[in-house]
């Protein structure tokens, strides 16, 4: 465990395992490395797991800066080069899933294949409902949410307690930001795995356009696989948006994923 100090934060880390290419895992909101606690043994039998704390998240403090998945990117890309790994293998989920994409998009290079849990490659992806909370979220939760097991997390990891109203307000704005990644996600170039919950909180057309962006449910790949696409979809049962990170099915569909051959 340890910090890196990458563009003016420092980042706090785990790591479990051991292995050539790191397998980096991103947190959802308002939450920590700790969220993959249940998976984490799994993951790290056979390879080098590296938990991370995104800005004003768990053990690493805030900074002077909006919480977007675009610079939260950045912070990742420059962890890579200080895990001494030309290359990493990324999974995140929910938040984290949204900053795993950008990483990806804006460091095609670092990242070697994917992992996508739980998430939009566009804001109405998700359910009308699931909107409508987003919009709803606001700075004057933050003393309510201090009776939820998030704010006890928080208040015993933060390295700043008294940032609590911040993050709030700072994912407040973040949830009401549009966006729409359509035409950066087509020419996504790492192999990627979409993984969605069967009760997720996104309408289920949204993935199926994910997974045809990334070139699958195009066409039948032949008896051989030789027109299978380098991305895959997952679906795992008996989940939601709010519990699938903790699944130990995750760990079941990742690994064939990270250690398949690389498609020609």
């Amino acid at each position: 465990m340890g910090y890196a100090d990458v563009n003016g934060l420092s980042l706090y880390f785990e790591e479990s395992g051991d292995g050539e290419i790191p397998l980096v895992l991103l947190h959802g909101g308002l939450g920590s490395g700790e969220m993959f606690a249940p998976i984490l043994p799994a993951l790290a039998e056979k390879r080098r797991v590296v938990t991370v704390d995104l800005q004003g998240h768990g053990r690493t403090a805030d900074a002077d800066r909006p919480f977007r998945p675009e610079t939260m990117a950045e912070d990742v890309a420059a962890l890579a080069g200080r895990l001494g790994a030309e290359r990493i293998d990324l999974l995140g989920y929910s938040l984290g899933g949204e900053v795993a994409l950008r990483t990806a998009i804006q460091h095609p290079d670092v990242v070697r294949r994917l992992v996508l849990v739980s998430v939009t490659f566009r804001r109405d992806g998700n359910f009308p409902e699931v909107l409508a909370a987003m919009d709803g979220f606001g700075p004057h939760l933050a003393e309510p949410f201090k009776q939820s097991p998030v704010y006890e997390s928080y208040a015993r990891l933060a390295p700043r307690p008294d940032d609590w109203p911040a993050l709030i307000a700072k994912t407040a704005e973040l949830l009401g930001k549009d966006y729409d990644w359509t035409a950066e996600v087509a020419e996504l170039r790492p192999p990627t795995l979409l993984v969605f919950a069967d009760a997720d909180s996104i309408r289920p057309e949204h993935v199926l356009e994910f997974h045809r962006l990334l070139g699958g449910g195009l066409r039948d790949p032949g008896v051989d696989g030789a027109d299978r696409p380098a991305s895959r979809l997952a679906i795992i049962p008996g989940a939601t948006h709010y519990d699938v990170a903790a699944s130990p099915l995750l760990p079941a569909v990742v690994t064939p994923f990270l250690d398949a051959p690389a498609l020609p």
